[in-house]
């Protein structure tokens, strides 16, 4: 097969992946070449879920191969969503291979809204995804994935929490250990340590990315996040308005400054359209994270509307990602989830080898 193996990277060279961002040859996702059954079998891994895009792109690909080569090709994608190194060389969490931290300057944005639809739609990618809830004092991801109030998790050992199973997620919350009338009345070190019993006494099960819903600002809970637990990166949250703008710039500064890449910025409540007209306007103004994207060298994953079908299915428990995912805010939140693991695949190239991980043909 190495005749043809020559051909194959020409080939794949002039072959765009829009999610990493060039083409894949150079992005090494070449695995392996032979014969099979009479005609040439192609594998090519990629590094960031792709089940739900892999049938299409095998078979463009196929199609392309085989006219290069003048015969019949088959080509098989798989996928291998690698660990990452963390700040400060942190060991990794066990069960995890990535973290995403997903915060914001101020609240009111949408952050927790963002997470758990992100996270939904990196699921239905094809990704094992998790959800830990840090917001200590305000915990809401019970009542967006649905999970029944006095729902607590189950513990094998007496030393580990089992995740909350919802919408095909695992999940964890302080909502799952108080009643959810129960007040956090706590000083800043109780709440950075029930965060870190919350991360690591959960047993994770095999999570290819996990997403933590941060608190607003940059305190106690942010601090502990970033000396103790090992991220991947970070991905802010903002609306275009000015002032949680300015915030946002004191998020990424924070991140910055203790080591954790910052992904992206997702501006959400971007524009608003009439349900009456149609009209579409922008309330708290345009652009604004286009801006920030570009004065802090990062990249603006994605804008989101100012949706109340957004607002109602998320606080029905149905999110939008999982309510209706063939709608125009759900593509809109796999987009960015796929870029998202688009950046780590890119910056986990140099990670060591793992087991692989292969989505094949039924």
């Amino acid at each position: 097969m190495q005749q043809y193996r020559e051909r194959i990277e020409t080939t794949l060279s002039q072959q765009q992946d829009a999610v990493l961002g060039r083409d894949l040859a150079s992005a090494g996702a070449l695995t392996e070449v032979r014969e099979e059954d009479g005609r040439v079998l192609v594998v090519l891994t990629l590094g960031y879920p792709c089940a739900d895009i892999r049938e299409a792109l095998a078979a463009d690909l196929s199609a392309r191969l085989g006219a290069a080569l003048d015969r019949e090709v088959r080509v098989e994608i798989r996928q291998q969503i690698r660990p990452h190194e963390a700040q400060g060389n942190l060991p990794n969490l066990a069960g995890v291979r990535n973290i995403i931290a997903v915060a914001s300057g101020k609240g009111g944005v949408g952050k927790s809204t963002t997470t758990i639809n992100l996270a939904l739609a990196m699921a239905r990618a094809g990704a094992r995804v998790g959800v830990l809830d840090a917001d200590i004092y305000g915990p809401s991801l019970g009542l967006m994935v649905g999970v029944a109030p006095g729902t607590h998790p189950e513990s094998d050992d007496g030393k580990y929490f089992k995740p909350i199973p919802a919408q095909g997620l695992q999940t964890m919350s302080m909502a799952y250990l108080i009643d959810e009338t129960t007040p956090m009345v706590w000083r800043g070190p109780m709440v950075s340590g029930a965060l870190q019993q919350l991360l690591t006494q959960t047993r994770w099960d095999d999570l290819d990315y996990l997403f933590i819903d941060m608190p607003p600002g940059t305190g106690d809970v942010q601090l502990t996040l970033s000396q103790k637990v090992p991220v991947t990166g970070s991905v802010i949250v903002t609306t275009p308005q000015d002032i949680a703008l300015l915030d946002a710039r004191k998020g990424i500064e924070m991140f910055r400054k203790v080591g954790i890449p910052v992904l992206g910025i997702v501006e959400n409540m971007s524009t608003h359209i009439c349900s009456n007209c149609g009209h579409e306007e922008h309330i708290f103004g345009a652009g604004g994270g286009e801006r920030i994207a570009v004065q802090y060298d990062t990249e603006l994953l994605g804008s989101l509307p100012l949706s109340l079908q957004i607002r109602e299915q998320t606080d029905s428990g149905r999110p939008t990602a999982a309510a209706d995912p063939g709608g125009a805010p759900a593509q809109a939140y796999l987009e960015i989830a796929r870029r998202i693991a688009g950046r780590i695949a890119s910056r986990n190239e140099t990670a060591g080898p793992m087991p692989n991980i292969s989505v094949e043909n039924d």
